[in-house]
């Protein structure tokens, strides 16, 4: 047993050696796109994240940034480091777990193995844990400062734990071990949420353990009470007890007329008095079951206390502060997730429901002179009732989300969708496309990293015929089904020799993978990839790859005679599957030397003049600038301010305090006008009298709750309104041409007014205090530039766009407008000074450096080749040629074929390299465009066009705007036309319209 053990150790912190060392070399050494750059950001200086704030990841994460000593440039890399870290010990847990469900297979204690089964074991435990660590979905996330990689450690460490529990025959120490994994159930709360779901398949561990004979409908009784402990974690402790809590609040305060706090503070000291004497009374009446109970329940609420955390640090309003959870009002808000709204999952609307009526919902409170006053209530909305039906899959009432559900299901525009066109979506989108297809990447391979890439149809392709794009895409990933055998192999085994482990891990399988997406309920179109959700359903797959070497074990035992032969066989056929996802895995996750994120918000901030409002979008053009500022210290006086965020209270509060650098904006509404629920809408109610509206004067009535703006609706109740989508602000002509920032060339678009029509006929709340902060700027005197990022949707723009001028990667919005610029202008010497003399490029030459998919080439090619064309035909237009020469020969070196393939922004430049002279690079450029769009459409094209419209579409745009480039400039063109007649001729025949 001793020896075993010893052995088993040793193995289990080999793998683990080994996970350490590949995620410490593929690290990403800054912080990535979408939420990194904020988490690390609020664990540097223990600030809030969004909801639920992952409170324990942020205090690892400040510990992991000491080691930093103090370079500021190195706090994203150790904080990394805490996900290589947390993923290590994963896979070290990983192999204990496969080692200790194995021995129940070979059904022999550890001290009565012989050599042989102990030797199978450990590298099954080997084997199972390198390829849950070498796989797609878990590496990337091991490599980066992302709640996931955490998450999947409390995954294993708690099913370790239960094995351990179950392995144990003393009950006083088994009891401990009980505890242990409450204790962990709390901590993992503060990570996130994901791992309550393996609570029933625990359950179901328990029970067999503690019944002699099982039967099915104990198991089924015993995953219902996991079920009901699952459920009263997730509503019933999480929010419920802060929601008693506030009840107790309401009391003390209201009518017993206490101070805030009160009530919370005597429900705490209530709720302790409680657990200890029911602990007593377990004790005097020998009641060990509800001792068990309450003890659990204590260490489970010590590990959830690291959300004081964030009650504690937001009371100091640091600059993130999302939600502001500094009182019990919030802080409910902020552990409920309200700011992301609710979906129904039994019961409810269809996309085609509309609204019939609403009802007054829950009451919302405000705190006012010393009471928690109401002063609005939550509407709840309701729909028709022949427009909803059980299990509501396709939900999803925006736009363009309706015309996927029709396309996807195949259904007429306002017809409503049938109950088998809803379980259609459900099993072909959420369950094939949302789930099994990422499911498919990390056990069978993967074709490319483009959004939407399917698994690896067919491993023995012949690649050759593939377009570049495809051939050459570091994750294009074939890994022969080897992972997926062993896959199969072990839930054989298990479903032959070990009915009862079989069904805990197809529990947690089905928990971890099936069921979340059920209930996550995905509508048609995600922001990205969403795979990482489902990285726990991957584990246990895993687990079952690990035992499936025992299966081979048997098998070759059977076949093989010789031991040698027999034991190189199975090293030679197991270790063949972690090989295969190592070797191709490695080049698409490795993240060693990509700074670009960084370097993208760098440039960003540096489009813009000092002291500047910067409008920003979603979370990639916001959190790596929440990381250079909050973190590097880089431009603190440029406000970041988040249109996806400025439509709630606390955020404008945030907005109207001055941080670092960075004055105050000038917003004037008092807080009772933004409060939730207050001005959410500002609904369009057009007057024929007035054709255009002076919005400083609007505003100035809105202020004041002027009566001339308000309307009444069908349920009595006054809001405001706008009378006109026609706005003007005043200009100070004389003042304006004065200053020293306004660009003198453009003194003759000056008028005395600014005057646009809004996009929209109704305004929401961010909107709303986006057009007070342009408004009161501007009877400031303009003095203070505002900045529209160039990433932003066009409707986020709020109709300015021709008077907005180009300087980067911003518009600045100006005090003049020039009719027709669609798409703003460019000012070219501002434009050119920034983009060569103060902007990053690293790493955009180096083809050593992965950039991942669609998104993280788009964000360069977007940002810099649009950018370059832009300023480099208005350079052209005004005559500056060497200029705009430069400015080409710029985006070539830092920024070349070989990283970033050439795009369509590219095809646009082709006819500015002719006009500055660089004819040859302009052919070169077209044929190795040409070229490879060829060889693309033959493929694509023998398919179908419809199997890749979107490619294809691509394709045909690059290569007419190069022929047309080539043509006008009296330069050689058969040859393309001749491949762009071949192309109509596919797309007449597979067209359907022709």
């Amino acid at each position: 047993m001793q020896h075993f053990q010893r052995n088993n150790n040793l193995v289990g912190w080999i793998v683990f050696l080994i996970s350490l060392v590949t995620y410490t070399i593929t690290v990403e050494p800054t912080a990535s796109f979408w939420d990194c750059g904020e988490f690390i950001a609020c664990a540097y200086k223990l600030q809030v994240p969004h909801p639920p704030g992952a409170p324990l990841f942020l205090l690892i994460g400040r510990m992991f940034s000491f080691l930093a000593l103090g370079d500021v440039t190195r706090v994203a890399f150790w904080i990394n480091m805490m996900s290589v870290v947390s993923s290590a010990f994963t896979i070290l847990f990983m192999h204990w777990t496969i080692v200790m469900i194995g021995r129940k297979v070979i059904n022999k204690r550890f001290a009565e193995l012989t050599k042989s089964e102990s030797g199978i074991l450990l590298l099954s435990g080997a084997v199972g844990s390198l390829i849950y660590a070498f796989s797609d979905t878990f590496w990337f996330s091991a490599v980066e400062a992302e709640v996931y990689a955490m998450s999947s450690f409390f995954t294993a460490i708690v099913v370790w734990a239960a094995f351990k529990w179950e392995l144990v025959e003393d009950e006083a120490t088994a009891n401990r071990w009980i505890l242990f994994i409450a204790y962990l159930v709390g901590l993992s709360i503060g990570v996130h949420l994901l791992n309550l779901v393996t609570l029933p398949a625990l359950a179901l561990l328990w029970y067999f353990k503690k019944e002699d004979k099982p039967t099915y409908k104990g198991g089924f009784v015993a995953v219902l009470v996991g079920l009901f402990i699952l459920g009263i974690i997730n509503s019933g402790i999480i929010p419920g007890l802060p929601s008693v809590a506030f009840w107790f609040e309401l009391q003390f305060v209201n009518n017993l007329g206490m101070g805030y706090g009160s009530g919370a503070i005597f429900f705490l000291i209530c709720l302790l008095a409680a657990i200890v004497f029911g602990i007593r009374y377990s004790y005097t009446h020998s009641k060990l079951l509800l001792n068990m109970a309450l003890f659990s329940f204590v260490f489970l609420l010590i590990g959830y206390s690291t959300y004081t955390v964030a009650l504690v640090r937001s009371g100091y309003n640091p600059p993130i502060n999302e939600n502001d959870p500094s009182n019990i009002l919030n802080f409910l808000k902020y552990l409920k997730r309200e700011q992301y709204g609710s979906r129904s999952l039994l019961y409810g609307p269809v996309y085609t429901a509309q609204i019939e009526d609403f009802k007054k919902g829950e009451d919302v409170y405000k705190m006012k002179d010393g009471k928690y006053v109401v002063y609005t209530n939550k509407p709840e909305y309701v729909y028709q009732k022949d427009q909803q039906m059980l299990l509501p899959r396709v939900w999803s009432n925006s736009g363009s989300h309706v015309q996927m559900y029709q396309d996807m299901l195949d259904i007429p525009a306002g017809q409503k969708p049938s109950f088998g066109d809803n379980l259609r979506f459900m099993f072909t989108h959420q369950l094939g496309n949302m789930y099994t297809r990422y499911l498919l990447w990390n056990f069978i391979g993967r074709e490319n990293d483009l959004e939407g890439a399917y698994a690896i149809s067919n491993p023995f392709e012949d690649t050759s015929k593939l377009p570049d794009v495809l051939k050459n895409n570091k994750a294009r990933n074939n890994y022969y089904y080897l992972p997926i055998i062993l896959v199969l192999l072990g839930f054989y085994l298990l479903y032959r020799k070990d009915e009862k482990d079989f069904l805990v891990t197809i529990m947690m399988f089905v928990l971890s993978g099936i069921a979340l997406a059920v209930y996550l309920n995905s509508p048609p179109a995600e922001p990205r990839e969403r795979d990482y959700i489902y990285v726990g359903s991957f584990y246990f797959l895993a687990i079952w790859a690990g035992l499936g070497v025992m299966q081979l074990a048997e098998w070759l035992t059977k076949l093989v005679k010789s031991p040698q032969v027999r034991w190189g066989l199975l090293g030679v056929l197991s270790f063949s599957a972690p090989a295969i996802l190592a070797q191709q895995n490695w080049d698409d996750h490795d993240r060693s030397g990509r700074y670009h994120q960084i370097d993208f918000a760098k440039n960003l901030l540096n489009s813009c003049a000092p002291n500047a409002i910067l409008f920003t979008g979603g979370d990639n053009d916001t959190f790596p600038l929440w990381y250079v500022q909050e973190v590097e210290g880089f431009r603190t006086d440029v406000r970041v301010c988040n249109l996806s965020l400025l439509g709630t209270d606390w955020y404008i509060d945030q907005m109207k305090r001055k941080t670092y650098e960075s004055e105050a904006l000038p917003i004037g509404l008092k807080k009772d006008q933004f409060l939730e629920g207050v001005n959410d809408q500002i609904m369009f109610n057009e007057s024929p009298n007035i054709s255009s509206m002076s919005l400083p004067d609007f505003l100035e009535l809105l202020h004041r709750d002027s009566p001339s703006i308000q309307a009444q609706t069908q349920s009595g109740e006054m809001i405001n309104t706008f009378p006109s989508d026609s706005l003007t602000i005043p200009v100070n002509v004389t003042q304006v041409a004065n200053s020293t920032w306004f660009p003198k060339e453009f003194t003759g678009f000056l008028t005395d007014q600014l005057a646009w029509r809004l996009p929209s006929k109704n305004i929401f709340k961010g909107e709303l205090i986006q057009l007070e902060i342009v408004a009161n700027n501007a009877q400031q005197g303009w003095k203070r530039p505002i900045y529209f990022a160039s990433t932003l949707p066009g409707d986020q723009y709020l109709g300015l766009k021709e008077s907005m001028q180009l300087e980067g990667y911003a518009y600045r919005l100006m005090p003049f407008k020039i009719t027709g610029a669609k798409d703003g202008f460019v000012n070219s010497k501002i434009m050119a000074d920034n983009m060569l003399n103060k902007m990053y490029w690293r790493g955009l030459n180096d083809d050593k450096i992965y950039y991942h998919g669609d998104f993280y080439m788009g964000i360069p090619s977007v940002t810099l080749r649009l950018s370059t064309y832009r300023l480099a035909d208005q350079l052209i237009r005004e005559g500056n040629v060497p200029l705009a020469k430069k400015v080409l020969q710029h985006v070539e070196n830092v920024m070349p074929d070989k990283v970033i393939p050439y795009d369509q922004f590219t095809a646009s430049m082709v006819s500015l390299f002719i006009e500055v002279g660089e004819t040859k690079k302009a052919l070169s450029i077209a044929k190795t465009m040409m070229d490879r769009n060829d060889k693309a459409l033959d493929y694509y094209l023998s398919g179908g066009i419809r199997s890749h419209d979107r490619d294809i579409q691509i394709a045909y745009y690059e290569m007419t705007i190069i022929a047309s480039s080539l043509s006008q400039s009296k330069l050689p063109v058969n040859q393309y036309q001749e491949l762009i007649a071949k192309f109509l001729k596919w797309k007449n025949v597979f067209d359907p319209e022709k």
